[in-house]
């Protein structure tokens, strides 16, 4: 496993070492002691989620307040998304500042985004499954979510040629200028 640094500090992308041949594929998709060496933290995972999603779904700019902060450890085994992070630390010098990745079944890129920031999805290919390691537990009273197309953010999502389909409380979650941050 090889964790590929961001511009935004804790974030990373995570290469795992693939071994395949005409039989198909291997690779450890999860070592507790190795990931743990390469953030240079522990991290506790109690928590796995599996979504799928169609093309055109944007799930997300979600994240978990404390006391039950979220860490996620995300990967799409099937299809492809457009995968993004948004750092809502307090004081942090990135604040509202975002990164994102292309993951997919094809690539086994990995993207580990840790409690401080809002994460989010675009699927790209016609379906796509979706898995979240997560280190604490989903609790509704400490979730929040981060309007998906804000200005002040800036995210570019890929043009897909269709409109984004969105959760209600994706489509009118409020902009970061109206977030406490985290």
């Amino acid at each position: 496993m090889k964790l590929l640094p961001t511009q935004l500090d804790g974030l990373f992308e995570v290469a795992p070492r693939v071994f395949g041949d005409e039989r198909g594929f291997f690779f450890e998709s999860w070592n507790h002691q190795r990931f743990e060496e390469a953030v240079g933290s522990p991290v506790p995972f109690v928590q796995d989620n599996h979504s799928r999603s169609r093309r055109g779904v944007l799930r997300g700019l979600h994240f978990q307040r404390a006391p039950k902060a979220q860490g996620k450890l995300v990967r799409c085994t099937y299809g492809e998304v457009f995968d993004v992070a948004v750092d809502l630390r307090a004081g942090s010098p990135t604040f509202g500042c975002w990164e994102g990745r292309f993951l997919s079944a094809a690539n086994f890129r990995q993207f580990w985004i840790p409690p401080g920031f809002a994460h989010g999805f675009l699927v790209l290919s016609e379906t796509a499954d979706f898995l979240y390691k997560t280190t604490d537990y989903y609790a509704p009273e400490c979730e929040g979510v981060l309007r998906w197309d804000d200005p002040t953010v800036g995210i570019t999502w890929p043009d897909i040629g269709l409109p984004f389909q969105l959760a209600a409380k994706d489509r009118d979650a409020p902009l970061l200028k109206e977030l406490q941050p985290l």
